[in-house]
Order: structure tokens, then C-alpha cells, then sequence
């Protein structure tokens, strides 16, 4: 009864176009108007400096958009200034997308996060364990536990992700090219499974691929193909009118160049006439293969922070985005480490980091924020106790989270009525 219901839901969840968040003045809200004008000057003087060519922010707080921030250029080259509706090359802030998109099929009983992956992608049940080198030939161990569709959520699952020389199984997946945007899902998958994991499942937190791997799956479950499932489960419910695996030739002049460092300055790195964001790609990347912009992405988290709906079309139960945003790591393996840094007082929940500890000076309510960012240094989070959202975007390359981190901060620094606060006057 409960999956008629989901369904019957679905079919009236189009969002009507423009709709939007609706905006309050700071003060409403309990921010300060100063505090987040020095989050304005903060950017500014990113932009000023050469360290970014442009950042868009967008902070909303019980439900409204309280601040824009709007600084630099989309194009450094042209000096074309950035725009709120620029398009930015999200990277892995599709992840959170993805577990959405996966989570939804939870809801209908079409799996459970415990199931082993192979009881619905079979190929995953004759996979071995990375086990060294011996006379040079590589040693490989038998599973002692499947893996699981939890872990694959949680990155606990061994997978590696072959963009961090961390272990024999990354230099691996590079020689294989597994994210080649020019190759199928089905490509990567069957090249994927053909590579030994690089620790048992369980054992170690390593970002990596699975959540490509859970877009294969959201593929299995559902008979459609991953871009056709974002767009009626997510995409067209929200009003996420921008948000897509490529950039319509007609929408070019909105995307973004993304740059990084040459001699130490900021350089185009990739331009959007011949990006391969300009076309479909073949691989639908759950892990990394979105473009959208900031307001897109504030639906997005709007409906997390509402846990699960939005201008009344619900995309999850609310029970299911708790079970998405709280820690599933123990302790040992916290905090999660993305390559050589370790990201303080986070652990993981089912595709989004959680955060289990606060950092000094922060507010009580800053506890339980989840977000992820992404490889272009695009960010966002959510604080379910500030009833906070800032999604910020940008387009530089290899990612920094310097800038992020300094509105975080700021933000934080903004709130003179927290939430805490007012729960306890009114107890």
C-alpha cells in the first residue's frame, strides 16, 4: 500500500517552471546583514587576488533565500562576469544526487542496504581482494563478506577510485581508463569487475567509484537509463530545470571556463566550446557527471533539509533522508580522508559526509550538517540544526575547499539567533 501511494505521488510531482524559494531580508531569519556582507568581501578578494575566477553562493535559512553573492567572471580570457544562472561543472556533487536517485527505489522495497550488490548486479560475487605481489605476479584473496549496497553508500565498500596513487589497485583502474566519458556504464562496469578490490569490504573508508557503480545499479532496478531516472525522480519534481549530464549547444554562452594553475596563475583548463560537457556523454556518471547551477542545487538540498519534500512533491520519505544524513562509520574510521587529506570531525552517511564533531567557536546547531563538494571546488551544506543551506560554486581545478571553508566560517559567524537558542527560551 505504502508503494501505491509513492507511485500515485509521482505522477503529479512536476514542478511548475520558475518556481523557486522565495526570499527574506537576513534579519527576518535571525543572520546578520553584515556578517554575510563580509562573506560578499571574503569572495571579492579571491576574485581580486587570482585564486578564483568567479564564484556564485547562495545561503537560505527556514526555508528562504537570505543571501546571493555573485563575484567575478565566467570567463576570465573575454572578462565575461559570472551570472546567478551560470552553469558549473558540479563533479561529485552528483554523488548526493545519485543516493537520492538510489534511495527513491528503497522507499518502493526494491532493495535493502544490506542486500549483497550481486543479488542485483551479479558480477560482483566473483570479485577477489588486492593481496600484494609475489615473484611479481599479483596475489589476490577471497571475499570474507559480500558487498553491499550499504557499503557501496558509505564507500566502505574496497572499491578504489583511481585518481589518488594510494594504493596498487588505483595505478589499476588508470590503466584501465574507467572513467573514459567516451566509454558506456555498462563498459566500465564490465572493465571494473575484472579488478580486484583494493582492501575487503568493510575494512577501509576509501572515496572511490561506487557511486558510478550505484548508478549501474538505479540502470538494474529500474529499467531505465540514469539520465531518463534523474529527470522524472528528481530533476523535473524540483524544478531543476538546469541540471543535466550535458549543456544544450543553446545554454553554452551560460557555462563556465574552468580553470587551473599555470606558473602559478590561474589558466583556462577547459572551455566551453569544445568541453566534453558541450555533448551527451556515453557514460552517465552517478560519480561525477553533472552541470547545473546554484539555484538547482538549492532545490536540491531544500528538500534534504526538508527530509524529503518540496513545494509539496516528495521525493523521499522522511525517515529515509535521516537514515541518508546520519554517520555510518565507526569510529575507526573517522574522520574520512579523500587522498592524503583528512577531513576533520567528518564521518559518512549514504553518500554525503556527516559532521559527528564540532570544530571550536562553532554553534551547537553546526553538529549533524552533511554536504559533499566537488573536483571544480564547488560545495554545499546543510545544517539541520541551523535549518541552514549554502551552496557555493565555482570553476577551479584541482579542488580547494580554502574559499569554502572561509564561508562556512563567516556564515557560522553570521547567525545571531541560533536555533538552539530559540528551542530552549521556548521549552
Amino acid at each position: 500500500m505504502r508503494n501505491f501511494f509513492l507511485a500515485l505521488a509521482l505522477l503529479s510531482t512536476t514542478a511548475r517552471a520558475g518556481e523557486r524559494l522565495p526570499a527574506a531580508a537576513p534579519a527576518d531569519v535571525g543572520l546578520s546583514t553584515a556578517g554575510l556582507a563580509a562573506i560578499d568581501s571574503a569572495m571579492q578578494k579571491y576574485v581580486d587576488d587570482d585564486k578564483l575566477a568567479g564564484v556564485v553562493i547562495l545561503i537560505a535559512r527556514d526555508g528562504k533565500v537570505v543571501h546571493a553573492n555573485v563575484s567575478g567572471q565566467s570567463d576570465r580570457e573575454t572578462k565575461k562576469p559570472i551570472q546567478r544562472d551560470s552553469l558549473f561543472r558540479i563533479y561529485s556533487m552528483t554523488k548526493p544526487i545519485t543516493g537520492v536517485a538510489l534511495m527513491t527505489l528503497y522507499d518502493e522495497g526494491k532493495f535493502q542496504l544490506d542486500d549483497p550488490v550481486a543479488k542485483h548486479l551479479p558480477g560482483f560475487a566473483q570479485l577477489k581482494v588486492y593481496a600484494g605481489k609475489k615473484n611479481g605476479e599479483v596475489q589476490l584473496a577471497d571475499l570474507q563478506r559480500p558487498v553491499t549496497i550499504r557499503d557501496l553508500m558509505c564507500h566502505t565498500s574496497g572499491l578504489a577510485y583511481g585518481l589518488f596513487p594510494l594504493t596498487p589497485v588505483d595505478g589499476m583502474y588508470g590503466k584501465e581508463k574507467l572513467l573514459d566519458h567516451t566509454q558506456t556504464l555498462d563498459s566500465l562496469l564490465d572493465r571494473l569487475l575484472k579488478l580486484p578490490l583494493a582492501a575487503q569490504p568493510g575494512e577501509r573508508w576509501m572515496y572511490s567509484i561506487s557511486v558510478d557503480v550505484q548508478g549501474k545499479l538505479i540502470e538494474a532496478l529500474s529499467g531505465q537509463t540514469l539520465d531518463t531516472f534523474f529527470a522524472q525522480r528528481i530533476f523535473e519534481p524540483l524544478g531543476m530545470t538546469d541540471t543535466g549530464f550535458y549543456v544544450p549547444s543553446d545554454q553554452l554562452d551560460r557555462f563556465t571556463t574552468n580553470y587551473g594553475l599555470k606558473d602559478g596563475r590561474l589558466a583556462p583548463i577547459d572551455v566551453p566550446a569544445t568541453s566534453q560537457f558541450a555533448k551527451k556523454p556515453a557514460l552517465l556518471s552517478g560519480g561525477g557527471g553533472l552541470i547545473s547551477t546554484a539555484d538547482d542545487y538549492l532545490q536540491f538540498a531544500q528538500m534534504m533539509l526538508n527530509r524529503g519534500e518540496l513545494h509539496g512533491r516528495r521525493i523521499l520519505q522522511p525517515d529515509t533522508v535521516d537514515l541518508m544524513t546520519k554517520n555510518h562509520l565507526p569510529d575507526r574510521l573517522v574522520p574520512i580522508t579523500i587522498g592524503p587529506l583528512a577531513l576533520e570531525n567528518l564521518g559518512f552517511g549514504l553518500d554525503v559526509s556527516v559532521r559527528v564533531k564540532l570544530n571550536p567557536g562553532e554553534p551547537a546547531g553546526a553538529l549533524g550538517e552533511y554536504g559533499w563538494g566537488g573536483a571544480a571546488s564547488t560545495q554545499f551544506f546543510v545544517s539541520p540544526g541551523e535549518d541552514l543551506i549554502c551552496v557555493a560554486m565555482t570553476q577551479f581545478m584541482p579542488a580547494s575547499q580554502l574559499y569554502s571553508n572561509d564561508v562556512r566560517k563567516l556564515l557560522y559567524q553570521a547567525i545571531t539567533q541560533p536555533k538552539e537558542a530559540a528551542a530552549a527560551a521556548g521549552r
